[in-house]
């Protein structure tokens, strides 16, 4: 389905939801850590002063809660849960929230838990997340877990993780401190096979939606594309400058990335590249992204402002490349909010640490963004 934003007025927007009184249900005690440990659902909603929109706070800002990596799937397709992680345990561990009760499940009891790894399968049944060195999978319904692979000794971890469109696949980094590699792991047996090499950091490999691909950054310098098989290895040529967040447009067809000129007073733009005709083109210049998303044809962009005076969310349209202010971020950095939307388009969850520290929130966007279907 086409998705365009669709004019309202701001006074004109009315969010049919539920009321966000408190739900009777299985509490739990701060400092507890047991799996399946039930808390209360603690949403808070409140009129944005720029825009007088309706946001929605979704956890308590007196503990840190962070979404996982933004290239990773975390709401199931439906809307009917997403999962974050959350140190209000007193360590970070992986949470479930139902998203029409309001009600977090405690998922793991881990040491180690990488926030960014939490990555849900295609399936909505598991996910998978790396605890230390060990790469985990655990079933939503039973929270029966095992290990399907261990960063082998000698070698660390480096920043980034995600799965393949099939669930079959994940891609991970390793670092031995002089070197990297991506390795990519098969998650019904574990097996894994180094892709590439490099002498400088490699970071965030991306696996392709549709081919056997993969991209990943050289910091904020250069993107690179790979076929899992180690072969055609190559940079892909962009716009000079440096590079912000960066991901595949669901098709595979294009990379959507954040460019970030040199000149710190020129716009910072959102650009796409077309690896098999190695073309780059200017999608839309912004009111200073910081972080950025898009719903899933690619059609409708969410960003997060780094302007000081205006540190706000805003949609933007691909076809009229003009702004929409939904709502206030105010966090301490604009890069840490890594807006995103729901697979339907009709909701935009953030991060940001407002209130006190880090809390996610949501805000619904049917008034201004046309349904897209769930893949």
């Amino acid at each position: 389905m086409g998705t365009s934003v669709r004019c309202c007025t701001r006074r004109a927007f009315v969010l049919a939801g539920t009321a966000v009184c408190g739900l009777k249900g299985q509490s739990a005690k701060e400092g507890q850590s047991a799996k399946g440990t039930v808390f209360d659902k603690e949403w808070s909603r409140f009129a944005d002063p720029t825009t007088e929109f309706e946001v929605f706070r979704l956890t308590n800002p007196e503990y840190v809660s962070q979404m996982p990596a933004y290239y990773t799937r975390s709401i199931a397709r439906h809307n009917g849960f997403l999962l974050f992680s959350c140190d209000r345990t007193g360590s970070m561990q992986a949470f479930r929230m139902d998203l029409k009760t309001g009600q977090s499940r405690q998922l793991t009891a881990s040491a180690e838990v990488d926030p960014e790894s939490v990555a849900l399968t295609p399936d909505d049944r598991s996910f998978c997340y790396f605890d230390g060195g060990s790469l985990r999978q655990m079933m939503l319904s039973s929270l029966r877990e095992h290990e399907i692979y261990r960063v082998p000794d000698g070698w660390k971890r480096a920043a980034g993780f995600s799965v393949s469109s099939d669930g079959l696949r994940a891609a991970l980094v390793e670092t031995d401190g002089s070197k990297s590699r991506i390795r990519l792991v098969t998650l019904v047996r574990g097996a894994a096979t180094t892709v590439v090499e490099a002498d400088w950091m490699i970071t965030h490999p991306i696996l392709h939606p549709r081919r056997a691909q993969l991209l990943y950054r050289q910091g904020d310098e250069a993107l690179w594309q790979v076929n899992t098989d180690g072969r055609q290895n190559r940079k892909l040529k962009l716009a000079d400058g440096h590079i912000g967040p960066a991901r595949w447009l669901p098709d595979g067809r294009t990379v959507l990335y954040l460019h970030l000129p040199d000149d710190p007073t020129q716009l910072h733009a959102i650009r796409e590249h077309t690896p098999d005709q190695n073309l780059d083109k200017l999608v839309a210049k912004t009111s200073q992204f910081a972080h950025f998303g898009c719903n899933p044809n690619g059609s409708v962009f969410v960003g997060a402002s780094q302007n000081k005076a205006s540190p706000t969310i805003l949609l933007l349209l691909r076809i009229t490349r003009r702004e929409l202010t939904m709502c206030e971020h105010k966090a301490s950095d604009p890069r840490t909010v890594a807006p995103v939307f729901s697979a339907d388009s009709q909701r935009i969850y953030f991060q940001s640490d407002r209130d006190g520290k880090r809390a996610l929130y949501m805000l619904r966007v049917e008034k201004f963004v046309e349904q897209t279907e769930a893949a």
